[in-house]
């Protein structure tokens, strides 16, 4: 099975990853600081995984245990409160990270016609940059990106 690169138009911020981090909280590597992000723990998994589950228990779902009945439905209910998440591109073996509120992907061989004037409305209309405001605030990052905006990103894996 081969691989194929996917297009993305994504709202928010860049936040760098595998080639380095895009946020002032990093060290002389450009390397996540976990003395400025208290709540990361570079033995315990994955930047954003960790970050999910701050910005979950922001949200008040603070259960762990997928096995509780209806664990689930909470969480897509309080990932759905947030307003935002983290999406992966780069590639496979050096994956890069965006904090977004909306995604627009491409597959190969795929195009989609867009309405600039309403993609350039609807962050207003729908609250997108205080929701990435709140979101950034519970983790504690100041993005190096001035403020959110449309990133185009592409994704090989």
């Amino acid at each position: 099975m081969g691989s194929s690169p996917t297009g993305i138009l994504a709202y928010g911020y860049a936040l760098g990853g595998a080639d380095g981090w895009n946020i002032s909280e990093v060290d002389e590597y450009d390397g996540i600081d976990p003395t400025k992000i208290t709540w990361y723990d570079e033995d315990n998994g994955d930047f954003t995984e960790q970050a999910e589950k701050q910005l979950l228990a922001a949200s008040g779902l603070t259960e762990t245990d997928w096995r509780v009945d209806g664990y689930f439905a909470r969480k897509r209910e309080a990932e759905a409160s947030l307003g935002v998440e983290f999406y992966g591109h780069g590639y496979d073996g050096g994956p890069m990270y965006a904090l977004v509120t909306k995604t627009i992907t491409v597959e190969w061989g795929e195009s989609k016609v867009l309405d600039l004037p309403a993609l350039m409305a609807a962050p207003a209309e729908h609250g997108w940059d205080d929701k990435l405001a709140a979101a950034l605030t519970v983790l504690g990052i100041t993005p190096t990106q001035e403020k959110p905006g449309w990133l185009l990103c592409a994704y090989y894996g």
